[in-house]
């Protein structure tokens, strides 16, 4: 080589970089990846939705859809095989697999579109078409992430002439499982006009055994907790007779039974109603204070929804299993509930709330109507008109605050919008080629 020659070999580090990244997405990036997902996606789907005939729609959702990976019991196929009488109706498939969850799933599938624009696409105005239509789906899974991360769903409950500050949140899906559900509140109302809450969140009462804090004057002891439960009244004449848990409080005459939790294929009960027998054992003299039925069912009563627990040294304190409560800066006073019907029937044909929104930090005081097509979007949150206490005694109103609502809506227009481009610039392609052979 002459002094004078250029040198084409010399080391570009930027060059060689590249070339190492794109050999390791080059895998990532493979179209039988994207398949085996696809086929991945579809069996977990459909496990999915099979699981539902045996377990409440957020556990399905929280167990296979939210969640890195899940163990798929057999019995899950066997329904299905029974559904088509391939197999006794009574038959058992013991047993479970491992599978991929759906962030598993789903984040892989991301990654593999990523990659595969990377190493294959190119960009250029051809391919503009495919390129909206992924980025529309990219959107859509973005949106689903967001949402399985931070979305919040409760209802508000106000009775005639009632106000409400705060939410009920049910049991949902989160990014790391099932959230909220029932907690054991005590509260102390010593203090004129305030109230001192200390809540044992659901997973401690799911759990068991011995739960303490320095915030109450009782241990908490867990007998037994119920997931999903069903309550009577104890016969007086036959009290000696029928085995019962509690001795003290309103588990004295009446009595819960557990119960399988509530599935999504159910009509009669949607969401489950958790019971607890708890044994509070008092801290300065190691006593039993009573073995207490705590429950859904009785919180919801509006006679009185909380015990009293009363200590040796006379500390009065309000006892109560309810749905975990979010507190807000605003609160709703119900003026005026309509229920209308259907001449000649029970059938809903129309349900409204005028309701009274008070928010002091804003100095905010209006009336509004929330129908069943016309909810109101306040403080980033959309309230729907969702059902009525019995006899019309109030409304009961269904909370959502979903950050990535909309995506869902963009991720359609993207796409819609990728595809009209796409098939434009190909049959624009074609009418051409076609007028060309005609001349």
């Amino acid at each position: 080589m002459s002094e004078t020659e250029p040198n084409n070999n010399k080391y570009n580090p930027n060059k060689n970089s590249q070339f190492t990244l794109m050999k390791l997405l080059k895998p990532l990036a493979s179209l039988e990846l994207t398949v085996v997902l696809f086929v991945l996606s579809l069996v977990l789907v459909f496990a999915g939705t099979l699981a539902q005939v045996d377990n409440p729609i957020w556990t399905a959702v929280s167990d296979y859809f939210r969640s890195f990976y899940v163990f798929i019991p057999n019995q899950v196929f066997a329904r299905f095989c029974q559904t088509f009488r391939w197999i006794s109706p009574t038959a058992q498939w013991p047993g479970s697999f491992p599978f991929p969850g759906g962030w598993t799933i789903g984040g892989l599938m991301l990654a593999n579109l990523l990659a595969a624009h990377a190493v294959r696409f190119k960009f250029s105005m051809k391919r503009i078409g495919i390129i909206s239509i992924h980025a529309g789906i990219i959107l859509l899974m973005l949106g689903e992430l967001i949402t399985g991360i931070f979305a919040v769903e409760g209802n508000m409950t106000i009775e005639q002439g009632g106000v409400t500050n705060y939410l009920e949140l049910k049991e949902t899906s989160g990014f790391m499982g099932k959230v909220n559900g029932p907690e054991l509140a005590f509260s102390d109302m010593s203090i004129p006009k305030k109230e001192k809450v200390v809540v044992i969140p659901n997973h401690l009462l799911r759990t068991g055994g011995k739960i303490s804090t320095p915030l109450l004057p009782f241990d908490i002891e867990i007998i037994k907790y119920m997931n999903n439960s069903s309550v009577e009244e104890i016969d007086p004449d036959k009290k000696e007779e029928i085995a019962n848990l509690a001795n003290i409080g309103d588990g004295v005459r009446i009595r819960a039974n557990e119960k399988n939790e509530a599935s999504g294929t159910d009509k009669d009960q949607k969401i489950d109603l958790p019971s607890a027998y708890i044994n509070l054992i008092d801290k300065k003299t190691g006593k039993s204070v009573g073995t207490y039925l705590a429950s859904i069912w009785l919180s919801l009563s509006s006679l009185k929804p909380t015990q009293s627990v009363i200590t040796e040294d006379g500390t009065k304190t309000e006892m109560a299993l309810r749905f975990k409560r979010s507190y807000k800066p605003f609160s709703m006073e119900l003026i005026e509930f309509k229920h209308e019907r259907y001449l000649g029937t029970n059938t809903p044909k129309n349900f409204s709330s005028k309701i009274k929104l008070s928010n002091e930090s804003l100095n905010e005081n209006r009336e509004t109507l929330i129908s069943m097509n016309n909810p109101l979007r306040y403080d980033g949150e959309t309230f729907y008109q969702s059902g009525f206490l019995p006899n019309d005694k109030g409304t009961i109103l269904q909370v959502v605050r979903n950050p990535g609502w909309l995506m869902p809506y963009l991720s359609c227009l993207v796409v819609s919008f990728g595809m009209l481009l796409h098939f434009g610039m190909h049959l624009n392609t074609f009418l051409k080629k076609r007028a060309i052979s005609n001349a």
